[in-house]
């Protein structure tokens, strides 16, 4: 019975360095997709300038108030349009919340439009996130015909003279409504 050669001193260092260099590479792979993979969650959705003038826009509040667009001329609004049933709706909303809170006080009003579901759908989620912003029953899809969007959600920043600015199509990371949103409100 023969036992294999034992490897030479060489052999044993070269072994280790190739197998610490094959580590160091998995773990900068690691490190760069984890990057990115974050980069992509923080710009998931990724503002769009536009120029056009607000629609006119009159609904039902949760309230069963009729209200309008036009009653928040003069100030800065973010108006998204949303569902229950919606993953990334869902997903944004303590965003939107935390935003609007922070800037509530500088004329910016948030004015989250469900589309087609019913006051009995939409009352529980609203308790449920703790929403403080006004939740308006849009039952016809009016906004998205308003807006020419079939997307949820869909967000649309109105400046205070009442031109859409900016839209995003998809969730609104923290990280994006800070880059752009503020210096609207600034004006």
């Amino acid at each position: 019975m023969s036992f294999p050669a034992r490897p030479s001193l060489g052999q044993l260092i070269a072994t280790i360095m190739i197998g610490t260099g094959l580590i160091a590479i998995g773990i900068m792979l690691f490190l760069i997709l984890e990057k990115n993979t974050a980069s992509a969650q923080d710009f998931s959705a990724v503002s769009i300038k536009v120029d056009f003038a607000a629609p006119e826009l009159i609904l039902e509040d949760l309230a069963g108030n009729r209200v309008s667009l036009d009653d928040y001329q003069g100030s800065v609004v973010l108006v998204n349009l949303w569902a229950t049933w919606c993953p990334p709706c869902r997903a944004e909303m303590p965003t939107l919340l935390e935003f609007y809170e922070k800037y509530k006080s500088d004329g910016f009003v948030l004015l989250a439009i469900n589309q087609e579901e019913t006051r009995e759908t939409v009352e529980p989620f609203v308790e449920e996130f703790g929403l403080t912003f006004p939740i308006w029953l849009d039952p016809d899809y009016l906004a998205q015909r308003e807006f020419n969007t079939m997307n949820l959600p869909s967000s649309y920043i109105i400046d205070r003279a009442g031109q859409v600015r900016l839209m995003w199509i998809g969730g609104i990371s923290k990280k994006n409504l800070e880059k752009y949103v503020p210096d609207v409100i600034r004006e």
